[in-house]
């Protein structure tokens, strides 16, 4: 598995510590800047990478730490977190990345996860083994014909700007991402949905041997450069079969798209915290690019971050995490089209078993949301899983749908012969479907889905 050390110091790395750190190797390594600058590599004096140095963030949100890291690491924000990666292809460059990690925590006055890996001795490493797995040029642990592999050893594997710089680079390159993780690890919900859309995979050690997809439980095998299921009607892992344990836990589920003109005055995420208000009764208190999420919530700053990258012809993709003791979190996916500017939202907020989900206030959200907002499109749905937010890889219950949502313009659609009444919010046609408990709800919706589209 990788060996990932996480610097957390109060001060800001410099490059005169970050240079400290570095020659943990010695001074016969060399020293490469890689993504853009994002990131500095040390490699071996054969060329072969073995330390990536993340450039430091600014973690400002409280709780992201102990999200991502577990709640045995306390640190206060804000939080200078700096990421330490050393390839699995040489033995030694675990213990580099620990004394690269130790002396910044060291000289900054900081701590680092794990704190069982980290020392400030000085890391010989040996010549070239051939036979070592070659990933370097993707900056991946192994790299074959099909598949770039990689490994985490993570309580909480997350949807970092390495991780999404990944994947998008693997798949211009024709490769399926493949990520290899011990039984133990969770995703977050946006890497989670990241690796559900793409050619991407989750293969986790079975206990028992061997290894199965984390997302469907199929047992994989390894077949031609990459792990992929063991034939047509693959069998389901029995690590995976064992159900998630919600403990009456549930998770309320919106799916959302709303349409803005493209004009000087438009300021993005309302429509996100309107929905943020009405599910946790607070707005959003952070938002990044990636995870950890390190900026405090301010729509006027992801607007004018959505409109930079517009007119480079670029969308934005962005993360937004709740208050800890109130979890939710979202993504955001801002697109320009010809109808004006859309905001493609799936927000997640859980609920501990003594904390009922404000279903009662999905009527008033929509209707505020058509209103106000924009609104295209809401699905909203209910499902027993874990208040935290992360996804196992075990069997999850599926979700069930509640209502479903369309705006002003989409209502036009709308006849009387409609499969399922709506109800008049507004500018909105808001249609129930259940109380998030009838499997039939998935019945009427698509029901309701065949009407729309021949309406249309």
């Amino acid at each position: 598995m990788s060996h990932d050390v996480i610097a957390l110091t109060r001060n800001m790395p410099d490059a005169r510590t970050v240079l400290a750190g570095l020659y943990a190797g010695g001074p016969d390594l060399r020293v490469d800047s890689v993504c853009e600058g994002a990131a500095i590599r040390l490699c071996g004096a054969d060329g072969r990478p073995l330390v990536t140095v993340e450039v430091p963030i600014f973690i400002q949100v409280p709780g992201e730490v102990s999200r991502l890291l577990g709640s045995k690491v306390r640190t206060e924000t804000p939080v200078w977190w700096t990421e330490v990666r050393a390839t699995t292809a040489v033995a030694e460059a675990g213990r580099l990345a620990g004394s690269v990690a130790g002396r910044l925590a060291t000289v900054l006055d900081g701590a680092t996860w794990p704190a069982d890996t980290v020392h400030t001795d000085v890391v010989s490493i040996p010549s070239a083994d051939d036979d070592s797995p070659d990933g370097g040029a993707l900056g991946v642990d192994v790299l074959t014909d099909q598949a770039a592999l990689i490994m985490q050893d993570r309580p909480v594997v997350a949807a970092t700007t390495w991780l999404t710089d990944l994947v998008q680079t693997t798949i211009a390159t024709g490769h399926e991402l493949q990520l290899i993780t011990p039984p133990g690890t969770r995703l977050t919900l946006p890497l989670r949905t990241l690796l559900a859309h793409l050619p991407a995979r989750w293969v986790v050690r079975d206990p028992n041997g061997g290894y199965y997809d984390g997302l469907t439980g199929a047992v994989l095998h390894w077949h031609k450069s990459r792990f992929a299921p063991a034939g047509a009607q693959a069998a389901i892992s029995a690590a995976f079969d064992v159900p998630v344990d919600a403990k009456g836990e549930r998770q309320l589920h919106l799916s959302l798209r709303t349409t803005h003109p493209a004009d000087e005055h438009l300021l993005l995420g309302g429509a996100l915290e309107a929905a943020w208000r009405a599910l946790t009764g607070g707005p959003p208190i952070g938002w990044s690019t990636a995870e950890p999420v390190n900026l405090p919530w301010s729509p006027r700053q992801l607007t004018e971050l959505a409109r930079a990258r517009a007119e480079k012809s670029l969308p934005t993709w962005l993360v937004a995490v709740g208050a800890p003791d109130r979890p939710a979190i979202a993504t955001c996916r801002i697109v320009r089209t010809p109808a004006g500017v859309e905001e493609h939202i799936t927000l997640a907020a859980g609920y501990p078993s003594a904390q009922a989900p404000p279903l009662h206030a999905l009527p008033e959200l929509a209707e505020t949301l058509a209103a106000h907002h924009g609104l295209a499109s809401m699905l909203t749905q209910l499902r027993p899983a874990r208040a935290d937010l992360t996804t196992p890889p075990q069997r999850k219950a599926a979700p069930v749908p509640l209502a479903y949502t369309l705006g002003h313009d989409a209502a036009r659609t709308h006849t009387e012969s409609a499969p399922v009444h709506p109800m008049r919010l507004g500018p909105a046609l808001h249609y129930p479907l259940g109380d998030g408990t009838d499997q039939a709800a998935w019945h009427r919706l698509k029901a309701l889905a065949d009407h729309l589209n021949a309406a249309r």
